[in-house]
């Protein structure tokens, strides 16, 4: 009997293996769209699982002060990055595969929230992001894993870096963005007036400095806003930021901006980058919410992102993909292709250095 159920047990594991191997192997356009095809888990519902890298989306756009509709932009950016799997996932400009190397990657999917009330979501996606940095990184427990959000509005920053300010102490910022998001409140003239409604996508920055975040090396890369005054680069001096204008990169090169870059944030400290689509030129970026003329190309973007791969990332996003606005999937495809060049510096730099992380904190909380 014993031997008759070990010989059922193996055949039971060749049946397996053969439908595998019949039906096992899909096209890029077929199966579930998670991001890049990666596995896939409601990461907040099974705290058990366990990796090092994670896409997560956070669907809310109720903080726009123009066009709405980043809350569908998480599974615009995963439909558009179909073509990217472990199989093609060789990034030949880092000569590096994030897929097939030594970290977990997967696919955390949403975080669910609320389009009711902007108090609540807020208080939702703080909880969340606290959650999920309170696990541990596969290969590395001393350290939590690293997600690369995929918003969403830009507002969506923020509890991101409330959670990870508890890990890493206060971080630098680096910041692709036409606009300056370092607003105050009170640069949107109101008689109605509240806390909440002082949150929004184009001052979240501003609040993070308030709240003591961010450090004093932070870039914004890519600016070409409309403004006030000179006032508002005055305010954003005085929150300790370097601007890198859009019209930077043609005019002094795109070496300039790796260097100026590399020059303001420390290698060796923790760092978080930041992809607002709109820094693209409104023709590669259409679907967004907020578009400003004489942006970057892509592929000057990607240029950028690779040149400064050796920044110590402990959390990202790319955000403001307000699909109903794109165009053939275009500024989808390219806010995925950010996701894709964000995973790789990510995993092409390692995990995260504990010591990096007790020395930085000592240096900030002292």
């Amino acid at each position: 009997m014993k031997l008759l159920l070990t010989l059922l047990g193996i055949l039971q594991v060749c049946i397996a293996t053969d439908l595998e191997e019949k039906w096992g192997s899909l096209w890029q356009f077929q199966g579930i769209a998670t991001f890049a095809h990666l596995e896939h888990t409601q990461c907040l519902v099974n705290p058990k699982e366990s990796f090092d890298v994670a896409v997560i989306g956070v669907p809310f756009d109720t903080a726009v002060s123009y066009r709405p509709g980043a809350r569908f932009g998480p599974r615009a950016i995963r439909d558009a990055s179909q073509r990217q799997y472990s199989l093609r996932g060789f990034n030949h400009r880092a000569l590096f595969n994030p897929y097939k190397s030594w970290a977990k990657i997967i696919d955390c999917g949403d975080i669910p929230v609320t389009p009711m009330d902007n108090h609540l979501a807020f208080k939702q996606m703080d909880i969340a992001f606290d959650e999920l940095l309170q696990r541990s990184s596969a290969n590395d427990s001393r350290v939590p894993p690293r997600y690369v959000v995929l918003g969403g509005d830009h507002s969506v920053l923020l509890p991101h870096l409330r959670a990870l300010k508890k890990h890493y102490g206060r971080l630098n910022v680096l910041h692709f963005d036409a606009h300056l998001d370092t607003w105050s409140p009170l640069k949107y003239p109101s008689f109605w007036r509240t806390d909440q409604n002082d949150l929004n996508h184009g001052s979240m920055l501003w609040q993070a400095h308030e709240e003591g975040l961010t450090t004093n090396r932070n870039v914004h890369a890519g600016v070409r806003t409309k403004l006030s005054g000179i006032e508002d680069y005055q305010d954003d001096d005085a929150q300790n930021w370097v601007r890198i204008e859009a019209d930077d990169i043609w005019l002094k090169g795109p070496q300039y901006v790796v260097d100026k870059i590399l020059e303001t944030i420390p290698k060796d400290s923790p760092t978080y980058l930041s992809v607002d689509i709109d820094v693209l030129d409104p023709g590669f970026a259409s679907g967004t919410g907020t578009q400003e003329s004489g942006g970057w190309l892509p592929r000057e973007l990607i240029h950028i992102l690779r040149g400064v791969e050796e920044l110590t990332i402990v959390g990202a996003d790319v955000v403001e993909v307000a699909p109903a606005y794109d165009v053939s999937e275009v500024t989808a495809t390219n806010g995925a292709q950010m996701a894709f060049e964000i995973l790789t510096s990510m995993v092409k730099k390692g995990n995260v250095d504990k010591n990096i992380v007790d020395r930085t904190i000592e240096i900030f909380e002292s």
